[in-house]
């Protein structure tokens, strides 16, 4: 990443870390490390937060456990992790201060070193890690030096000061990482969409929005949007941007001047070619895409058009698509059973990754179901309907979306699952595919998080197919 030349303005400043997760912990020992006077605040005190505590007072960090709402006497900065509250306490006592509150990712940017890699940045509130990663198999088939950072894999803070050097960075951003990171300045960025989610930590939509919007600011060469959802395209709008940077769209239809698209099953570029308003440039096919889901597609254009816009050459495109697998538990196939197809999108936790998730199959057999998270079912519903074969329901608010099917959908058979043991999945695939017939699909898509039965929507979908593996067994 060439020569590095830290500001010496961290040699001895008192800076605040609140929380006492892996990014947390990244940002304090990095901090110290350059000299800060570091303590760590957090309000748990169990006994994995005291050998974290204990980790760090090695290295001379202050750790300060069971108080995470009293700020730090002489505090300079205070850098949070991403899922604090906008109004926590904490921050509450900073502004009071007149101290500022940032994040990881806004430390990152600012320890960068002088020839530092260019970040092409991604969000959205569906998609962000499978795009994140398309790009970077993409980039990394053209022979440049990348990772894929942010709010996954390793901490961006850790990339950014460690000796490997890269050429480019992908970087998958949340609207909580977004929030609290103000100097950020992509080389180009992507929102793929944008849905109610997580509206209980930005108090509103537009609030979260904004946030989303946050990622264009700055942006040197492309914007990169998605057609099929206006609300991208205004954050564009919106943003502040570099002279010359450009609006990039992204559809499933043909794409015009500018756009990247499909035309007879060819993912197509229009915005980086000589003559755009006449000529396209070919990048790969749909099967190229794995797997070649509409929603996934979609994913695999805005890639496209980050790369693209790093001056990646087409043959990447294609070569770094066919490269990549998507992770466990998105849309994956899992076996076929009588003729059934059994796919586990447990990682569909919302009712918009849910309906994209819906719209790449029919006719289905429905597993849905778990904590809400304040959502409403009835549009999901309304627009899937006609996909449904029947539906089996699982998990603490499967009443909210029997509801909504009794409403929208009052012919679609409906199993309910009252168990919450370990079993209830094992019951709901015996249930599912005493509903399926040859040629359906029997899909994993909850639209609600997991963690009213399961650890974690990886456990859910590891249930799932331990589950369809067991029926596999016994019909064979």
């Amino acid at each position: 990443m060439g020569s590095r030349q830290v500001s010496q303005s961290w040699q001895g400043m008192r800076i605040t870390v609140a929380g006492l997760g892996v990014s947390g912990i990244s940002a304090a020992r990095a901090l110290a490390g350059l000299g800060a006077v570091v303590t760590v605040v957090d309000g748990g005190d169990s006994g994995t937060h005291r050998e974290r505590a204990a980790e760090l007072a090695e290295e001379g960090i202050s750790v300060r456990l069971g108080d995470a709402e009293t700020l730090p006497e002489g505090t300079a900065l205070v850098v949070t992790s991403p899922g604090w509250k906008p109004d926590s306490p904490l921050f509450a006592a900073a502004a009071e201060a007149g101290v500022d509150v940032v994040g990881d990712v806004e430390i990152a940017w600012r320890l960068r070193g002088e020839n530092a890699a260019p970040w092409l940045a991604i969000t959205g509130t569906n998609g962000k890690t499978t795009t994140t990663q398309m790009l970077a198999s993409i980039l990394r088939a053209a022979g440049l030096r990348t990772a894929a950072v942010g709010n996954i894999g390793t901490p961006i803070v850790d990339v950014v000061l460690g000796e490997e050097p890269y050429d480019v960075l992908a970087v998958e951003l949340s609207s909580y990482q977004l929030h609290w990171a103000p100097s950020l300045r992509a080389h180009s960025a992507a929102v793929l969409n944008l849905a109610p989610d997580h509206l209980d930590w930005h108090g509103s939509m537009e609030a979260y929005a904004a946030d989303k919007g946050r990622i264009y600011e700055g942006n040197t060469v492309a914007c990169v949007y998605n057609v099929a959802d206006p609300a991208t395209e205004d954050l564009v709008r919106e943003a502040d941007v570099e002279e010359g940077c450009r609006a990039i769209g992204f559809t499933l239809g043909t794409p015009g001047p500018s756009q990247l698209g499909v035309v007879d099953g060819i993912l197509v570029d229009r915005a980086f070619v000589t003559n755009r308003q006449k000529n396209a440039q070919e990048l790969a096919e749909v099967a190229d895409v794995n797997p070649p889901a509409p929603h996934n597609i979609a994913n695999a254009l805005a890639a496209a058009a980050l790369a693209r816009a790093f001056g990646v050459e087409p043959k990447a495109v294609r070569d770094g698509l066919r490269a990549f697998r998507p992770d466990a538990h998105r849309i994956a196939h899992v076996a076929d059973v009588d003729g059934v197809a059994y796919v586990d999108d447990s990682k569909a936790t919302n009712t918009h990754a849910a309906e994209a998730s819906l719209a790449a199959y029919e006719p289905i057999v429905w597993i849905a179901g778990g904590l809400a998270k304040g959502a409403s079912f009835d549009e999901l519903v309304q627009r899937s309907a006609k996909r449904l074969r029947g539906v089996v329901l699982i998990g603490a608010e499967r009443h909210l979306i029997a509801q909504a099917l009794a409403r929208h959908a009052p012919e679609v058979p409906v199993v309910d699952v009252e168990r919450t043991d370990t079993g209830a999945m094992s019951e709901a695939v015996r249930e599912a595919a005493g509903l399926a017939k040859p040629g359906d699909t029997v899909l994993l898509a909850p639209a609600c998080a997991s963690m009213d039965m399961f650890t974690n929507y990886n456990k859910r979908g590891e249930a799932f197919a331990e589950a369809v593996r067991e029926l596999a067994a016994e019909r064979a």
